[in-house]
């Protein structure tokens, strides 16, 4: 992703007259790497889900550009449509945070999971069941299952569906959006394993995307934190937790349970709101709420610049 940004447009009167944009995601660059899990983290409204559904063109982007690496090349997919736009989806596919929501109650868990398959006329007859059978079998499920309608599954069996689903085009990339938030704790462990024993044997690349520091620490080969539509910082998750460099993320991680008894971090306790997308302050976007703040936070945006070898983040005061 490069320069990427995806505003919505504000419309109000009878007319429908545009008077501002929500920037959901504004101005944000950064590479997925072949095989690695890329975690993104922040706030709720922060633009994570955004993110993953313009990397996967479920919105166009309002302008930047979106590579992909295809037949041994990066191509821009931002202005993809039509059939393009068809055989990229085989590449990239996504997991959904919802379980209860995202599966159709009145298809079968062979209909459902066998969909993309008859969509891009990769299977079909006895071939089609041997594929449903085994991306179940691949997911944890019994091939007995298949006749079944969702709501005889729990949420864990559930989100193990729409990974199957998201597993039947054999795609390079997938965005998990929130996979384990609507699941118990212990279920979320068994998914989360799940996901990563998939990533071993087929060589799959993650966008996992989430507000659980705790989950994204386990998983991720780096980690993204956004706050209103702009990337803060990215890092290996070690040096990440261990050192944060923006004080957004300092306060992110203060946060986080310990179950060390000896272990006494100190809450840090962000003052005022999270900034409106649409009218967001000037200058960096969290210095209403740094406890850091010098004058030129208040005036300029600070550059995303590489601090340290593989450490990234956009503070004036890293950037001295």
């Amino acid at each position: 992703m490069r320069h990427l940004k995806k505003y919505f447009p504000i419309q109000r009167g009878l007319l429908r007259k545009v008077v501002g944009y929500v920037r959901a995601v504004d101005d944000v660059s950064f590479e997925i790497r072949e095989g690695e899990t890329l975690g993104l983290v922040g706030e709720s409204g922060c633009g994570k889900t955004t993110t993953g559904r313009v990397i996967l063109r479920a919105y166009p982007p309002t302008s930047g550009e979106v590579l992909f690496r295809r037949n041994g090349h990066l191509e821009d997919i931002s202005g993809l449509s039509g059939k393009e736009l068809k055989g990229l989806r085989r590449s990239m596919q996504v997991i959904f945070q919802d379980p209860y929501s995202s599966l159709n109650p009145r298809m079968t868990v062979m209909d459902i999971i066998a969909e993309p398959l008859r969509i891009h006329g990769i299977a079909q007859g006895d071939e089609l069941k041997m594929r449903v059978r085994q991306l179940l079998e691949m997911v944890g499920l019994r091939v007995q299952h298949m006749n079944r309608y969702p709501y005889a599954f729990s949420g864990g069996q559930r989100q193990r569906i729409g990974i199957a689903r998201a597993l039947a085009l054999n795609p390079k990339l997938i965005v998990c959006d929130e996979p384990v938030s609507a699941l118990d704790v212990s279920i979320q462990a068994q998914v989360v394993n799940l996901l990563q024993d998939l990533q071993r044997e087929l060589g799959l690349t993650y966008l996992f995307i989430s507000h659980d520091l705790s989950v994204v620490e386990h998983i991720s080969t780096r980690v993204a934190v956004m706050y209103v539509g702009s990337l803060v910082e990215l890092a290996p998750p070690a040096e990440l937790y261990a050192s944060p460099f923006h004080p957004y993320t300092e306060a992110l991680l203060s946060a986080v349970p310990s179950i060390d008894p000896e272990a006494h971090t100190r809450r840090i306790l962000l003052q005022g709101d999270v900034p409106n997308p649409s009218d967001p302050p000037p200058g960096c976007k969290f210095h209403p709420r740094c406890r850091y703040v010098i004058d030129v936070c208040r005036k300029e945006v600070p550059a995303w610049l590489e601090v340290k070898p593989s450490h990234w983040a956009a503070c004036h005061l890293r950037n001295r």
